[in-house]
Parts: C-alpha cells; sequence; structure tokens
C-alpha cells in the first residue's frame, strides 16, 4: 500500500502507518525545558557587597585567647539562604582577616552585572581581636598588643549570598574563584545543590549497612576508648575534628 504525504504548514508530513492507522511521524521534534522562574527576586537599590571596616568602631576592646570551640562544630547561624539563590557556603572552620573580606568584594563586585544580580554578606565585620609580640622580645610580660581582627566561621555557613535574574552556570566561575582563595575549604553553591548535598548525606545515614558506626564504638566504650576521646569527639559524633569536617564519616 502506497504511503501517502501532505503539506501541513510548509512541511511535508508522511502517513508512516500502515492500513490507514492514521499515525503521523515528524522528525525534528524538540523538547525545550521550561525558563527559571524570577518573579519573587528584587534587585535591592544597592546591589554591590558593602564595604567592611578592618576594626570594630568601639572605644576599647578586651583582648581574650584564641578559643577552638569558635571554629569547632556545625553553625547554627546562616545556614539557609534568605534573599540570593547562590552563595559561597563554609566546608570547614577558620578565621577571616580583613584581607580576605576586600578581596571577596572587589572580585564579586568586579564580575557582578549590577543591572541584573546583587550580592549581601552572611557574615558580620572582623570582630575578634588577635595579638601578637614584637620580635626579640622575652617570655612573659603578659599579653601582648593587639594587631588585627577576624571574623569566626564554623562549617556549614554561608559567607555570601548572590541573587538576581541569572542562572547558576554565570556565578560559578567567579564563586569558585573566591572559594579556593579563602583560609578554609569552601565550595560555590545554589539552593537546589544545597538541598541535595544534604538529602545526599541523610539517605546515607538511613542506609548504611555497617552497624560499627563511631557513634556506636564511643557510646559503648569500646576498648575503654574514652579515656583517649574529648567530650566534643562524643558530642559531635566524630564528624569534628578540630577545626576540621569530615563528611565521609557516618
Amino acid at each position: 500500500m502506497a504511503k501517502n504525504s501532505s503539506r501541513r504548514g510548509g512541511k511535508l508530513v508522511r502517513d508512516r502507518g500502515g492500513g490507514g492507522s492514521g499515525t503521523k511521524g515528524f522528525t525534528g521534534l524538540k523538547k525545550y525545558a521550561l525558563p527559571p522562574d524570577y518573579s519573587g527576586i528584587k534587585i535591592p537599590e544597592k546591589p554591590k557587597l558593602k564595604f567592611v571596616e578592618r576594626a570594630p568602631n568601639v572605644p576599647k576592646v578586651r583582648r581574650e585567647f584564641k578559643n577552638l570551640r569558635d571554629i569547632r562544630g556545625p553553625s547554627t547561624e546562616a545556614t539557609e539562604f534568605t534573599e540570593g539563590q547562590y552563595g559561597i557556603l563554609a566546608m570547614g572552620g577558620g578565621y577571616l582577616r580583613w584581607g580576605h573580606f576586600e578581596m571577596m568584594r572587589l572580585t564579586i563586585n568586579r564580575n557582578m552585572n549590577t543591572k541584573k544580580m546583587f550580592a549581601i554578606w552572611r557574615v558580620p565585620a572582623p570582630y575578634k581581636p588577635i595579638t601578637r609580640k614584637g620580635l626579640g622580645q622575652r617570655m612573659g610580660g603578659g599579653k601582648g598588643a593587639i594587631d588585627h581582627y577576624v571574623t569566626a566561621v564554623k562549617t556549614g555557613r554561608l559567607i555570601v549570598e548572590v541573587g538576581g535574574y541569572v542562572e547558576f552556570g554565570e556565578v560559578e566561575r567567579f564563586l569558585t574563584q573566591v572559594a579556593q582563595k579563602l583560609p578554609f575549604p569552601a565550595i560555590a553553591i545554589s539552593r537546589e545543590s544545597l538541598q541535595e548535598m544534604r538529602d545526599k548525606e541523610e539517605e546515607r545515614r538511613r542506609n548504611n549497612q555497617n552497624p560499627w558506626t563511631f557513634e556506636r564504638i564511643i557510646t559503648s566504650n569500646m576498648l575503654g576508648m574514652r579515656k583517649f576521646l574529648s567530650p566534643y569527639d562524643l558530642q559531635l559524633k566524630g564528624r569534628y575534628w578540630g577545626k576540621f569536617f569530615l563528611p565521609d564519616r557516618i
């Protein structure tokens, strides 16, 4: 039986069905992804990152010790996105100096299109004083003078947020460039990738086939190992070693 053909909209359509089934064959049919929804996004009046002061504007700052608890463990602040869709996530603890703030501000503001993008800080300005003594001084004599100020950052905290009428591929390059220059491990992330990372971590925890987890071993005090561990190991379940984060440990 001969195949029938007809013209529709300037294109030749052939009947590939047999016995008068009426099935039509179309070539070159494409499916396009839906464009992103930017309905709830509003560009602020000043879209660029603000300048950060080198020292806090207070009459007198009390000198304090370098407490490891300031950068140990998971962060409880700035762990969720507020206004932007993309940002930089800290994957370890550390201290941000004023030079790091300037590096982030200059790099992001130069690569950002202010007509359709904006950026905001998610960490406070340097507030923690760091003291230092001069070269050649003898031991003793009390605590040294304040040399500079830093900002303590814990694992899982957002450093900056970037948003606007853009996709992740447009901002990933310079956000990754900034993340690689920070004094602790950090990655460029979006709202979707952050949720995927948390879902994957929860799935690994639920589907773990090994019954001998770190938490069970130290809770049961096997081989008397509790006397060699600190209370933080029991509290944080061995996932944080000092300022370092161990994501592969369950």
